[in-house]
């Protein structure tokens, strides 16, 4: 009685006619699964629960037939397609209810082993199901999930299987729908469950080492050929074939060690420093003898345990100064020390000063227990003068057993110092006692000033070389350097040589001509006479020849020097040298001298000293 279609047919003659227009409904096909109503022509289904797995198609054919159906009437029919659509009515069913399924114990973790599959008679999201383990002893070893392509079990491998401990398991694996429709419910659970058992297959194994990696210790003395300890490997088959060990030396590393192929010892093959390598990572190969190429590998590493070989020594080199103005007491530097070896052997660290050595008067050493030490002075003000570089032998010694002990020195360098204690000056550097210019240095800086000193001569060499005159004639157009060595008694005595030999107007009216410069107006020619020259003035003719040399229309376009040696009249203000006023005592007060800063600090202090003399 469920309606599935309406079916609706029309006659093209008039409906007020008689019953010639009134349409009656039949069904000529289709059943005794569906029916159809004369008058409406609705089809409905005919039987009760109709099974789609059964039969899910149909066809089925309608007549409508006018003049209500009686003889004589017109008639036309139609093929109506039913199709039945799924509803979750039918339980998963697995085909067998015991499975066996065979396992070789190589089989890697992770990997699929097997499947599984329930049928279902219905279609799309209503045969969806989920595949669980829900009990036996290989529940915690196999694991299974769900295709949701082909909706088969996927069993996989969860732990490494073991021929020798367990030769089969068991399972129980039930197949659940998971889109569930509670009108069928009555039909029964929409689940099934089939046991899986599972054959462990027994294949030849590589050997076994009983532990997955190895830690190992061996002290950084230990001889060579010491033992350090031991790997094992067993056959994991039935057979119990004998083991080998080796080492594959591929790496630096193997090299410091080597193993006994029968029992596994690991032994040293070299001598370790743990300062250099602390430690080692090496690979132990076992192999079965029956079957060489099944092998195993196992990692070992090797930690190189410290002994006391490395004696301390100061952290870093100590650039120490003292003030020349320094108390007695004050602290100069503090030093630190550093060992090679753990804090095990040397962590604490004990300063002194070289027992073997007579006191020192000028510095001590103080010990502050907490792996420092502090250099104090002993004395007050140190002079750069009269020593600017002490030297303080500093011995160092740990705490390990047995305990080690080293000597440095210190260089303690004598600076000048301001008030608050900034350096002004230092004349060397602080370096260890072991510091210096070898003889190759020496050598070469020799060598360099020698050479400089070379280039230095044939510069000023070339420099004096006479270069080619520009001039044709032998005299200079505009005036002669006439040399002698005669020293004269100043500007005013004209007696010891002649004035005229720097005049010569002789050779300025002689006509000459540059050999870089072509003159365009025709020189003119300059006459004097010789009395006037004698009685002239030097600044009067200097003078005169810068007229000339304005006026002169015949000279160079560019720029000329021309010399003349006039050095001015006499002073009238007499000597103002210091010489004669040596044996004189004067008065004046130095002290503000020590206002002008610290460039003048010692011009003040030598005043001072000469002031302090004078009053004693």
């Amino acid at each position: 009685g469920t309606s599935v279609l309406q079916v609706t047919a029309t006659d093209a003659d008039d409906p007020t006619y008689g019953n010639s227009a009134r349409v009656v409904y039949s069904i000529l096909q289709g059943q005794p699964y569906f029916s159809v109503d004369p008058k409406t022509g609705v089809i409905r289904t005919a039987l009760h629960n109709m099974d789609r797995e059964a039969r899910e198609h149909y066809s089925v054919v309608i007549q409508a037939k006018d003049m209500a159906g009686q003889v004589g009437g017109l008639s036309g029919s139609t093929t109506v397609n039913i199709t039945l659509t799924d509803v979750n009515d039918n339980p998963p069913r697995f085909p067998q209810k015991h499975y066996q399924l065979y396992v070789p114990e190589s089989a890697q973790v992770g990997s699929a082993v097997g499947k599984i599959k329930a049928n279902d008679a219905d279609t799309g999201s209503n045969a969806d199901m989920k595949y669980t383990i829900i009990n036996g002893d290989g529940s915690g070893v196999f694991s299974i999930s769900t295709d949701k392509e082909t909706r088969e079990g996927i069993i996989s491998l969860k732990k490494p299987l073991n021929y020798e401990k367990k030769k089969s398991y068991t399972l129980n694996i039930e197949g659940a729908n998971t889109h569930l429709d509670f009108r069928f419910s009555h039909l029964g659970p929409f689940k099934d469950v089939t046991m899986l058992k599972i054959i462990v297959g027994d294949v030849d194994e590589p050997p076994l080492f009983t532990m997955p990696s190895y830690v190992m210790e061996v002290y950084e003395n230990a001889k060579i050929g010491t033992a350090i300890g031991t790997v094992t490997a067993q056959d994991p088959d039935t057979a119990n074939s004998l083991v080998r060990y080796f080492i594959d030396h591929n790496t630096e590393e193997d090299r410091y060690f080597t193993i006994d192929a029968n029992t596994g010892t690991i032994k040293t093959a070299k001598i370790f420093d743990r300062e250099e390598t602390p430690w080692y990572n090496i690979t132990v190969t076992a192999s079965e003898i029956d079957n060489p190429e099944l092998v195993s590998h196992v990692q070992v590493g090797v930690r190189i345990l410290d002994v006391n070989d490395n004696p301390p020594e100061l952290a870093r080199e100590y650039d120490v100064f003292v003030c020349e103005n320094a108390k007695p007491g004050q602290v100069i530097q503090t030093i630190t020390a550093t060992d090679k070896d753990n804090s095990a052997n040397g962590a604490r660290f004990h300063f002194s000063l070289d027992e073997g050595l007579s006191l020192n008067p000028n510095f001590t050493l103080r010990d502050n227990e907490d792996n420092t030490a502090s250099i104090l002075t002993r004395r007050r003000r140190y002079s750069r003068t009269t020593q600017d570089t002490y030297y303080l032998p500093v011995l160092i010694s740990d705490g390990g057993m047995p305990p080690l002990s080293s000597s440095s020195t210190l260089t303690i360098r004598v600076c000048a110092c301001e008030k608050d204690g900034r350096v002004r000056t230092c004349h060397a550097e602080a370096f260890l006692s072991s510091a210096g210019l070898s003889t190759g240095a020496l050598i070469a800086i020799l060598l360099c000033v020698v050479i400089l000193l070379a280039i230095v001569v044939l510069f000023i060499t070339l420099r004096r070389s006479k270069k080619e005159p520009l001039i044709i004639s032998e005299e200079d157009v505009r005036e002669n350097v006439v040399t002698y060595d005669d020293e004269g008694g100043g500007e005013e005595d004209t007696e010891a040589f002649d004035i005229t030999a720097l005049r010569n107007p002789s050779a300025a009216e002689e006509l000459k001509y540059r050999r870089d410069v072509r003159p365009e107006v025709k020189p003119v020619l300059r006459h004097h006479a010789s009395s006037s020259l004698d009685s002239i003035d030097v600044q009067e003719f200097i003078k005169q020849r810068l007229a000339e040399a304005d006026l002169d229309p015949s000279v160079p376009p560019y720029d000329s020097l021309q010399t003349y040696a006039y050095e001015g009249r006499r002073s009238e203000a007499g000597s103002i040298s210091s010489l004669d006023s040596a044996t004189t005592h004067s008065d004046q007060d130095y002290n503000y001298l020590g206002d002008w800063g610290p460039e003048f600090k010692k011009l003040a202090e030598l005043y001072g000293e000469i002031e302090s003399e004078r009053t004693t």
